[in-house]
């Protein structure tokens, strides 16, 4: 790379570290930086993935604070997360590379619908309160699923955990937001393995990705902290929104 590129991808990559730590949608500044400085898409979305999972870290990382009240919900939620990465890892590398093209801007339009009548539609189904067997079940469902989309490309996939955390969990968004980064960086990172060991990685721009992304955790998880519970929640709707958008129109 040159010095202009590789500065680039540096600032990209601390730009989606911001970004995924705040909402999740920080593949749609790196994914298509490194398709402009020569990586092909597959190899682009590798190197992507293990390029920010340190930067998904560095924001879980930095919502520590909120983290206290929400590890119980680890328990059960973390193992879903795990298995669906794997499954959306290994997806990506057998499936043609724009397989799930068409449905991803819905899907991610759907979690905007949802985040925004998340208070209705808790108390209308009675699901908030994950104590409840079909509460827990179906959390675990969702964000087994939500992790396969993760592990497979995993843009705006932060949009589609809130919204899904937010139904099933009754809770505050700041805390709530402190559980997405957290399964965030579980898929991401594992992801990252399974690429690492059967994939090829360009570990020039995963470097350069994870150098910025790491600083961009902790500046989101700032900038995140001090919006209010309701903010947050229009950050992620109006994000989704053009991320959707974007995604169409491409």
């Amino acid at each position: 790379m040159t010095s202009l590129q590789i500065a680039a991808v540096i600032a990209a990559g601390l730009a989606a570290g911001v970004v995924n730590t705040i909402v999740g949608s920080g593949s749609l500044i790196t994914f298509p930086t490194l398709l402009a400085v020569g990586l092909p898409p597959v190899l682009a979305n590798v190197s992507n993935t293990v390029g920010l999972f340190p930067g998904s870290i560095s924001g879980a990382v930095g919502y520590r604070r909120e983290l206290s009240a929400t590890r119980s919900r680890l328990l059960f939620l973390v193992p879903a997360g795990t298995l669906g990465a794997i499954t959306g890892a290994v997806l990506l590398l057998a499936l043609p590379p724009r397989a799930f093209e068409a449905v991803v801007p819905w899907l991610i339009l759907l979690a905007c619908a949802l985040m925004a009548v998340q208070p209705w539609l808790s108390a209308k189904l009675g699901l908030a309160a994950t104590a409840t067997a079909g509460g827990r079940g179906g959390l675990i469902v969702t964000v087994f699923l939500s992790s396969v989309y993760g592990g497979y490309f995993g843009a705006a996939q932060g949009v589609i955990l809130i919204a899904l955390l937010a139904i099933f969990v009754a809770d505050d968004m700041q805390r709530l937001n402190a559980l997405k980064n957290v399964l965030q960086a579980v898929v991401n990172m594992v992801a990252a393995v399974v690429f690492i060991i059967v994939s090829r990685v360009d570990w020039e721009a995963a470097l350069l990705l994870a150098a910025g992304s790491v600083i961009g955790g902790q500046i989101g998880a700032v900038v995140a902290r001090r919006l209010p519970g309701k903010g947050l929640r229009y950050v992620v709707i109006v994000v989704g929104v053009i991320v959707a958008v974007e995604l169409l129109l491409d």
